[in-house]
């Protein structure tokens, strides 16, 4: 099979690789679209420690199951279905109430095992969540990253807040957005530089949409910073109401510095989110699929040949493009 391997820090190639066996409780899914995702380009480029080339990356994907391992239920064969990558342990008491995004022994597909940038992808039969007929491939990729935001906001936002400011109009930005919306926040706005992308934001439901925060005054309830850099963690705290709530979903940066002082007057509220429990997986699919969620219109399939061109090209910097998929 074709696969997209990273080699080390902004070096792809592709490979023609032996297909996948599934082993116990496995099964193997032909990846129809793979999209990727912000935290691959900055692995890409050598800043994520967690991955280790070679590598095949790709944790939004989805695909049709061709081949079933020992112990597999035999109705899964064939079916079209969404991957959830988070591989927990399946015993520790996250996993069994559906929260393995918490599992000390979790590992994610295409971080830790070959992910969905190749032909066929072996995954773990508890980690699929089968897709409505005629769902479009590309739409059960956006599952993933649309979970995140689902539960940034199911976690993060208090019950009261009428107000929220979500840093960054990438797709878990988006995701973020929507699902503030969905909650039925009255007021909620982006941050993004990117012109394209403010625009996208608006397009997509966003009240207001703005470059920087000078047109936005201090007193927001709740602040979803999906950039992760030191000066996007400082805005965040800078625009909270009191007792308001800043919710750290971006990753860009790991150490940085906060005012604890003005946290602790200001009855500040600071939540760390990851990734996603069960139940966020599987509102995202059914939201997608209903239609009331998503990021726009979807660009097409790019093979994955054409993957270290892409993957060199994000690494410039945000691009219009809201997400690049790419397929077998």
């Amino acid at each position: 099979m074709k696969a997209l391997v990273w080699q080390a820090p902004r070096r792809m190639t592709i490979e023609e690789l032996p297909e996948p066996r599934p082993n116990q409780g496995e099964v193997v899914v032909r990846s129809e679209a793979a999209g990727i995702c912000g935290s691959e380009v900055e692995g890409y480029l050598g800043m994520m420690a967690n991955r280790v080339p070679p590598l095949i990356m790709g944790h939004e994907f989805a695909g049709t199951v061709e081949a079933i391992g020992e112990g597999v239920d035999e109705s899964w064969l064939g079916k079209r279905v969404a991957v959830n990558p988070i591989i927990g342990c399946g015993k520790c008491p996250y996993c069994t109430s559906g929260r393995r995004n918490q599992c000390p022994d979790r590992r994610l597909v295409g971080v830790a095992v070959p992910g969905g940038f190749a032909g066929y992808v072996a995954v773990p039969e508890r980690c699929l969540y089968e897709m409505p007929a005629g769902m479009d491939a590309r739409l059960g990729a956006l599952v993933e990253p649309l979970a995140n935001g689902i539960h940034a906001i199911r976690k993060g936002s208090p019950e009261w807040a009428s107000s929220a400011v979500v840093i960054g109009a990438g797709t878990i930005g988006l995701a973020c957005m929507q699902a503030a919306l969905l909650r039925g926040i009255e007021k909620v706005t982006v941050i993004e530089r990117h012109p394209a992308r403010r625009d996208h934001a608006l397009r997509l439901g966003s009240h207001e949409a703005f470059g920087d925060a000078e047109q936005i005054r201090s007193g927001v309830d709740v602040v979803i910073d999906a950039a992760g850099t030191e000066a996007t963690r400082l805005l965040a705290v800078d625009l909270l109401s009191p007792a308001g709530t800043a919710v750290f979903i971006g990753m860009h940066s790991d150490e940085t510095v906060l005012p604890w002082r003005r946290v602790i007057r200001g009855n500040h509220t600071i939540r760390g989110v990851f990734a996603y429990e069960d139940a966020d997986f599987q509102r995202s699919l059914d939201l997608l699929a209903e239609g009331r969620v998503g990021i726009g219109e979807l660009k097409e399939v790019l093979p994955l040949d054409h993957g270290p061109a892409a993957f060199a090209e994000l690494a410039t910097g945000p691009t219009a493009d809201i997400k690049v998929f790419l397929g077998a």
